[in-house]
């Protein structure tokens, strides 16, 4: 009799929004179920196998200290551990507060800020364990989910795209929206949504992150020339994926450049992610 592969999955500081992904495979989580265990899955059920498990699915960022030694409990405990998701993967929209004073933002937002126990950045697992792969997205596309643990189960090399999002459209059959006029995180983002925004003409947010070779100076510099705002292009590197290379240092430099006189004098710019 062969031995089920033995799956976990854990969440950190998160959304939940990944973990719904799992969920919202249904039919397919079913056939799953007849060749894996789900040994711990809080988002399902209530039931819990003890570890070790052959492998993790790991959702949110690191956040607290309780947090950062509990996902080294989690590394300890699995065969392979696969971060699922924007949070996981690069510190999540919550690693905004990685750019400024958290206890500034306590002070203003909490009536008693000494019972709120925060680390003064949110950052990725990978920063604190070592991580097998890493699954993509704000949140994650379920079939690229489905094909990964295929591979898995196949004992085949999960295949993770690293191109960008244009050639996600070119497949589509989208015609390019920066020739439209219409700013675009396309050029820079990674794969994997199957061009959902863009095929509603809205320019990509780059919720899957930076692509393997993303030329980030390069797509500034066209924005520029088609009009948008240093405010504009800063808010378009800090969202979903502000803490993953190279959007972190891009947001920084925008920031760095701005002054209130020339984003008033260019207020009127397009204003395609507003």
């Amino acid at each position: 009799m062969t031995t089920r592969l033995k799956l976990a999955v854990w969440k950190f500081a998160s959304c939940d929004g990944c973990q719904l992904q799992i969920l919202d495979c249904e039919d397919e989580l079913l056939v799953l179920a007849e060749v894996v265990d789900i040994a711990y899955f809080k988002e399902a059920t209530r039931h819990e196998d003890p570890g070790p498990y052959d492998l993790s699915l790991v959702e949110g960022s690191i956040t607290t200290a309780h947090d950062a030694e509990r996902i080294r409990q989690v590394r300890a405990q699995s065969r392979i551990l696969v971060t699922i998701g924007a949070c996981a993967t690069s510190g999540g929209i919550q690693a905004l507060k990685n750019f400024d004073d958290v206890a500034v933002y306590k002070s203003i937002v909490y009536a008693t800020p000494a019972y709120v126990s925060s680390l003064a950045t949110s950052t990725p697992i990978a920063d604190h364990v070592t991580v097998d792969y890493a699954i993509p997205g704000c949140p994650i596309d379920k079939t690229m989910l489905l094909r990964f643990l295929s591979a898995l189960l196949a004992g085949r090399k999960p295949d993770i795209p690293t191109h960008t999002a244009c050639v996600a459209c070119k497949h589509s059959g989208v015609a390019c929206l920066m020739v439209r006029g219409i700013p675009c995180m396309g050029p820079v983002t990674r794969a994997g949504c199957d061009a959902l925004c863009p095929k509603f003409a809205r320019g990509c947010f780059g919720c899957f992150g930076p692509s393997e070779t993303a030329n980030v100076d390069a797509l500034i510099a066209q924005w520029r020339e088609m009009g948008v705002d240093e405010a504009t292009i800063m808010r378009a590197f800090h969202t979903f994926q502000a803490w993953a290379p190279p959007f972190r240092q891009v947001g920084d430099v925008v920031k760095s450049q701005t002054s209130p006189s020339r984003g008033a004098s260019q207020g009127q710019g397009r204003q395609g992610h507003d």
